[in-house]
């Protein structure tokens, strides 16, 4: 039996990037009677963990419960800590991942941390986990350092912290080509052992109908009509283009809607925006807010008439797997980490001026043939290289190699 501890994670399937990739992992992986996953969550602050929510976890007491064939534990934060707390959060699950192994007498575990937040601390904590013959695995995320969100200190604290992570990791796991020839590159010093295992997309279809009465209730409200809008799904943040993407859509003269599914509150950002670009004087910019419901969120993607992808940092990003899963015509923006995903089944586009608008008018007027190909291209890239099943497998190989099963 090959323990495998995961740290990192607010909890499970709690609409994040990681606690999709937990629940899906474990889910995917509840039959396997050769790994037994250790699962940190928090206890309180934002994004705790309540398990009451998650159909099949089953709760033992307030700090722990289970989930198909993982054990999880729950993690106290101090809600003073502010933007910290994140640092601790990590911290605090490292140690009490030692204190069960201890506990429990485990042989050969593996802790996998989920991105690079504790470098300048986590050299203590490995050398007590290699000392109980246990091993460090690290998904070194996508860049943080470059997200124009974070203040200077913030982003050079971050890239000593990537540092410090890739220097103890025993083994990388990269969610993206592009990032593992990054750290290959820029710590070739440390001689870092990678691996490449992609995050994963959901390829069933939307269960909901035309019919479906949050489907006419949504549409209804927003004041879309089915094929008549681009989409953009992401967080609300400057590094996924939104200036470009929205200023560069009010230059064309498409006459379908843009439709932005986002966390967009009122806030710094938002406003200089809107100064910007004016996009409040275009009707056809929609902000609509956030969409929480999975199935009604596929089905607004399979009725866009296509979908645009402005994120520039970053691994293999979730999005971008549901638009290409589920949208037929998807217009990227020309990066690595977009084409290594895209590759021939998507359209690309750059920031120079009038670009997009450009590509935006010859979608349009794009035979039903042409989007069809593509279509099919991206729903067979993403079958073949992205379900959960093809992600779950790799990573069972990738822990279960390290005991020679």
């Amino acid at each position: 039996m090959q323990d495998v501890f995961i740290i990192g994670a607010k909890g499970i399937g709690n609409y994040g990037g990681y606690e999709t990739f937990l629940k899906k992992l474990i889910e995917t992986d509840q039959e396997n009677n050769q790994i037994k996953y250790h699962v940190a969550c928090k206890y309180n602050g934002q994004g705790a963990m309540d398990e009451t929510k998650l159909p099949g976890a089953k709760t033992i007491d307030d700090h722990h419960f289970t989930y198909y064939n993982a054990d999880c534990f729950k993690i106290n934060i101090s809600e003073k800590l502010g933007p910290a707390q994140a640092i601790y959060y990590d911290i605090a699950a490292f140690k009490e991942c030692i204190h069960q192994i201890k506990e429990q007498n485990i042989f050969h575990p593996i802790v996998y941390v989920l991105a690079c937040r504790i470098g300048p601390f986590v050299g203590k904590y490995v050398k007590q986990l290699h000392r109980l013959g246990g091993q460090l695995f690290v998904n070194p995320d996508g860049h943080e350092w470059m997200r124009a969100k974070w203040s200077k200190p913030v982003r050079k604290y971050w890239k000593v912290s990537e540092a410090g992570m890739v220097k103890n990791a025993d083994l990388l796991v990269c969610d993206s080509v592009n990032i593992e020839k990054y750290i290959q590159t820029t710590y070739a010093k440390y001689h870092p052992k990678t691996t490449f295992i992609a995050y994963g997309a959901d390829v069933t279809e939307s269960k909901l109908t035309v019919d479906s009465k949050k489907v006419r209730e949504w549409y209804s409200k927003k004041a879309i009509k089915e094929n008549d809008y681009f989409l953009v799904v992401g967080r609300f943040v400057p590094e996924n283009n939104y200036a470009t993407m929205i200023s560069e859509f009010m230059k064309s003269t498409v006459k379908k809607d843009l439709v932005l599914i986002t966390n967009v509150e009122h806030n710094k950002f938002y406003e200089e925006l809107k100064r910007s670009t004016k996009f409040d004087k275009d009707p056809r910019i929609k902000f609509v807010g956030t969409v929480y419901d999975g199935e009604l969120l596929k089905y607004i993607r399979e009725n866009a008439f296509g979908y645009l992808h402005g994120h520039s940092v970053g691994g293999t990003n979730p999005s971008l797997l549901e638009a290409l899963s589920s949208t037929k015509l998807n217009l990227l923006y020309d990066v690595g980490f977009n084409r290594e995903v895209g590759q021939d089944s998507a359209l690309y586009w750059s920031k120079k001026e009038f670009n997009l608008a450009h590509l935006l008018e010859v979608t349009v007027n794009m035979s039903e043939n042409k989007i069809e190909n593509l279509d099919k291209k991206s729903n067979n890239r993403i079958k073949n290289n992205y379900s959960w099943e093809f992600i779950t497998k790799q990573y069972e190989n990738t822990f279960l190699e390290e005991k020679g099963y």
